[in-house]
């Protein structure tokens, strides 16, 4: 039940800084019980409408005239948030048909939006709240600071629609949104891989184990791998003295049925430990990016793909997704790789946890948009300064031979499709990642 509770809670958390729910219906609580404590305090100690001066707001002694003001900032809120809901639908549409599904992830995240949907309609739930404290009987009372408030959230509401319409043109620009992408996938490599690599930390995989003396806890559900509680599941295995053999990574589909884990010594479980070693797996519908790496660089795929395909052609956009895709790799390359082995006492592995190695997620970046790009120099060309980019500050040396062999494979897949001048121009870009100089540092 804890542990149920604990994944609960962190998802709770999550899905809170997404998504057009949580943030914008907590503001709106938040100003909805402002107004009402307000209006209350007012009728309370009457002497805090004398505080305002009589030139900023001289009808205080008619309730009618507070009851105009607030019924009529609620309904225009109500009016200018059904105008924001309809460009923001707009907005997802187009977003969703021009450049992925994938990326709408991104825009339900955004926070301008949220907070402009929630001050609109706290706007609205302030002004209602507050509606019945302007009264006649059983004796006539005017709230009058807290129809100071309303009217001085009405003119925020103003400004922050002249923001919203502003921010919502640079959304929907490609530039903006890949940035935004490799910005929130930096974040996710700086959560899971925050060290620096050194030369004392390799990319080793994980054995296989020994399926003869293992267990197999299958999933209970169909979805995509979201989060992995380490933690949790190190904790359990030290607990019940096991040893824990994770077989479906993070961001890899586990269909109900298929072994989401393996343990030693199976028969140490039962019923109650096998469901806390499930909670530690978050699985959903659709990926995200809590820390799944890779769905970050696919979503820059998509874009990148969606801009070379021949309905669109547009190697401009492409160039611009493979140099945010180089930045996140290059990001990438210079951490050590998040820990696959986790001990409990040190030197006794208790949990083998798998994590996408750097040849994969370079496989993801670049291997669909080489294919794709064969008979456009312009974005093979930026392919192959990318993959220099990314040689040139890799610490790792045993990196480079292998950005050289992906570099050749780039070229080679060009040369039935070129020009004999695009190819040399290629090649020339191609010379010094596979130069000498360039394998030795």
């Amino acid at each position: 039940m804890r542990a149920s509770l604990q994944a609960f809670l962190r998802h709770a958390i999550y899905a809170s800084r997404g998504g057009f729910l949580v943030r914008p219906l907590a503001i709106a609580i938040v100003l909805g019980c402002l107004g009402a404590a307000l209006s209350w305090l007012e009728e309370r100690f009457p002497g805090l409408a004398d505080l305002i001066p009589p030139a900023v707001f001289a009808s205080r002694s008619d309730p009618q005239v507070a009851q105009v003001i607030l019924s009529d900032i609620a309904t225009s809120i109500m009016t200018v948030v059904s105008i924001v809901f309809a460009i923001l639908l707009m907005t997802l549409t187009l977003a969703s048909m021009q450049f992925s599904p994938r990326i709408l992830l991104s825009f339900v995240r955004d926070r301008v939006t949220q907070w402009t949907l929630g001050i609109f309609l706290g706007t609205f739930s302030y002004c209602m709240a507050a509606l019945p404290a302007a009264r006649f009987s059983p004796y006539p009372f005017s709230p009058v600071v807290t129809v100071l408030g309303a009217m001085a959230l009405a003119l925020v509401c103003v400004g922050l629609l002249l923001f919203f319409i502003h921010h919502i043109s640079q959304a929907i620009s490609v530039g903006f949104i890949v940035d935004r992408i490799a910005g929130e996938t930096e974040a996710v490599i700086d959560q899971i891989a925050p060290h620096p690599w050194t030369p004392s930390h390799s990319e080793g995989h994980p054995g296989s184990g020994d399926p003869g003396r293992e267990g197999a806890i299958a999933s209970v559900v169909s979805g995509y791998v979201r989060f992995i509680d380490g933690a949790a599941l190190l904790a359990a295995a030290r607990t019940f003295t096991i040893r824990i053999r994770i077989n479906r990574r993070v961001g890899q589909f586990a269909p109900a049925g298929i072994p989401l884990l393996f343990v030693s010594h199976p028969g140490r479980l039962d019923a109650e430990k096998i469901a806390k070693l499930r909670a530690a797996f978050d699985i959903g519908p659709t990926r995200t990016l809590e820390q799944d790496v890779e769905f970050g660089v696919l979503q820059i795929v998509d874009i990148a793909l969606r801009a070379i395909s021949p309905a669109v052609n547009d190697p401009s956009t492409a160039i611009g997704c493979i140099d945010q895709l180089s930045r996140l790799m290059i990001r990438w390359v210079g951490r050590a790789p998040p820990a696959s082995l986790l001990c409990s006492p040190p030197h006794v592995v208790r949990v083998v946890l798998p994590w996408i190695s750097r040849e994969e997620l370079l496989e993801t970046a670049f291997d669909q948009i080489r294919h794709y790009s064969s008979s456009d120099v312009a974005v093979s060309l930026r392919l192959l300064r990318a993959l220099g980019d990314i040689a040139t500050v890799a610490p790792d040396a045993a990196l480079r031979p292998i950005l050289a062999d992906y570099g050749t494979r780039i070229v080679n897949g060009c040369r039935a499709h070129l020009s004999e001048a695009d190819l040399r121009r290629l090649d020339d870009r191609l010379a010094p990642l596979q130069g000498p100089a360039a394998l030795a540092q």
